[in-house]
Order: structure tokens, then sequence, then C-alpha cells
């Protein structure tokens, strides 16, 4: 008697599965398409070429995942937003330097691969970068039987961005005095979610009107847009993404001296109803400004004269931002008044 050959297949791993994966996320990739990609989905390596007209180009990247609330994405079968936050935690990092983010490639991961969710997970992916100029080059998707649980998924991604190197943002030309404007953020974003899954246990009790998993999975807003509009009109000396770890850990990033400080006013801006609820459950209101962003997703520093222009330009494309703080001189990097 024969004895029968083991297959991919009996391990656990589904390669047609995948193939119809890459078939499906093909039309959501070409979507995101710009003239300087110049191969598709389905080879070895994605091929981009720089824009023209540049003098001096600096590539910046950044890399990021989701966390775990792709844990809340899995527990409702909500998958086509969470692919935003990906972008988002990738895209707002390289802004920071004043990049203009190029391409974006995603990583995805699993215990036992369904297509369709990946597909769906791909198409948050897609969206983000339509909303931050970036072309969708390629990723990889990983079926890991034994490894990941079958419904489990993790998501990762890296954006490449370009910026003039005389027009990098690297927070030399911050001084005392200067002023610091927050963006609003679009809630929790992607970041201090394994604190929120203790605090919230039950995602489908009611907050605003819904069950409150509807809310914790609104995508991490993308800053791209509005601040490269913003950065041809103003000076902008530095700039923070406000992700895990919150005020305290991100808003002295900018700094490329020590001896100054952030001082940011917590009444400058309204606190958003989650931030209060999660307090309201039990977490400290310090430590929650050490975790989350608090309902500013990005900072930035400009002089104080240009405070007036910025909040104007923000807002005509469509953001809602405040005067937060300004820069002191003190050994401590952040206070909070």
């Amino acid at each position: 008697m024969t004895k029968k050959s083991l297959t991919y297949q009996d391990s656990g791993v589904n390669i047609h599965e995948g193939y119809k994966e890459v078939q499906i996320i093909k039309k959501l990739a070409k979507e995101t398409y710009s003239p300087s990609v110049l191969n598709g989905l389905g080879s070895f390596a994605g091929m981009f070429k720089l824009p023209k007209g540049l003098k001096d180009p600096v590539l910046i990247s950044g890399t990021d995942g989701v966390g775990t609330k792709i844990a809340i994405a899995c527990a409702k079968r909500k998958y086509d937003t969470v692919g935003i936050d990906c972008v988002a935690m990738c895209v707002n990092d390289v802004l920071c330097h004043g990049a203009q983010p190029l391409f974006f490639l995603d990583y995805i991961a699993c215990g036992k691969l369904d297509a369709h969710v990946a597909a769906d997970l791909v198409k948050g992916v897609a969206n983000g970068c339509k909303q931050s100029y970036s072309a969708l080059l390629g990723g990889e998707t990983a079926e890991m039987p034994g490894f990941y649980k079958v419904g489990d998924y993790d998501l990762a991604g890296f954006s490449v961005g370009v910026a003039e190197r005389n027009k990098i943002i690297d927070g030399k030309t911050i001084k005392v005095g200067d002023a610091l404007v927050g963006i609003t953020s679009s809630g929790c974003h992607s970041n201090g979610f394994s604190l929120i899954r203790k605090v919230f246990t039950n995602l489908d009790e009611k907050f605003d009107g819904q069950p409150i998993w509807k809310t914790l999975l609104t995508p991490t807003k993308i800053y791209v847009k509005p601040v490269l509009n913003l950065m041809k009109q103003v000076k902008v000396k530095g700039m923070s993404h406000i992700t895990g770890g919150g005020f305290i850990e991100n808003s002295p990033r900018m700094f490329a001296k020590d001896g100054l400080q952030i001082v940011i006013n917590k009444n400058s801006y309204p606190l958003p109803k989650i931030f209060k609820l999660i307090n309201e459950r039990g977490v400290d209101l310090n430590h929650m400004y050490n975790t989350f962003n608090m309902g500013i997703g990005f900072i930035i520093c400009i002089a104080k004269k240009d405070v007036k222009k910025t909040l104007a330009i923000l807002k005509s494309n469509g953001e809602k931002a405040y005067e937060i703080g300004y820069v002191a001189k003190g050994k401590e990097q952040v206070r909070l008044i």
C-alpha cells in the first residue's frame, strides 16, 4: 500500500486561498497607483520612481502595526477599517519630518487564511493609502497555523516618504516661546488597546447610542493632506504624532536639543467623552496622558506669531485645531498644567 505523501495543506496552509486573496486585492492596490509605480502586484518586489524636480531628495520611512485593536475587529468580524489605522500609524510618523508619503507595504499574519477577510483588511489599507498620497506597492500574507489561532489576524506595514534635505523638519529651530497647535484625534486611534480591552469587557455596551465597539474601531486620523498644505504656507518648526505613550512620551520627540520643555494646557481643548469614560472606569488621569492621545493626535510647533494663520489654514482643510501650549525652558521634558 502506497503511503500518502504530506502536502502543505495537510499542515494547515492553503496556498489556493492565498492565490484567491491576491486576485481580490490586485484591484484595490491598483486604485492607489500613481504614474510613479512601475509594476503591479505579483512581482517579487514593487518598483517606484522618485518624483521629478527634487534636487536633494531624502527617503524617510516608518513602520508600525495596528496592535491589539485588531482583536476587537476580529471579535466583531469588522475588518475593513483597521487597515486605515495601519497606514495612519506609519504615514503620520514620516509626516513629522516633513516628508510626503510615496508608497506603503503591508504584512498580514493569521492562523487560517480566509481570502475575503484578508481582502477586507487590505481594503482598509488601500483606503488609508488614498488618504495619504501613498501607492500600495505590495505586501505579504503569512498563514501560520499552530502559531496563530484560527480567526486571529495581525496587521503591520511600513511607509516610505520623501523630503528635500533642506526642508526636513528636525526641530533644530525650536526655541523657548514657540507655540504648540494640536489637531484633534478621531478617538483612541490605535494605541492603548490592551488596557482598553480590560476596561470594556462587554463590547456591545451602549455608548453614544451605539455599541461601544463601533466607537473603539473608529479609524486613526491621517494628517498628511492638511499638514502638507499647512507647510506650504507656514514655517513649521517641529511635529509630533501622539501615539502610544501619549503626550508624555511623544510630544518632546520633536526636540533636537536638551533643555526645552513642552507645556500642555489640559483645558485648552475639549476632552472627548470616550476618555472621560475610561477615567470613570478606574484608569488614573495622569496615567492616561502617558498612554492615550487624549483627543489630540498631532502637535505642530510654530512661532507664536503664526498661531492665528495656522488655525485658519487647518480649519479651511476641515480640521479642528487648538493652541494647546508652548515651549519653555526646563529639565522635565513635558509639563501638564
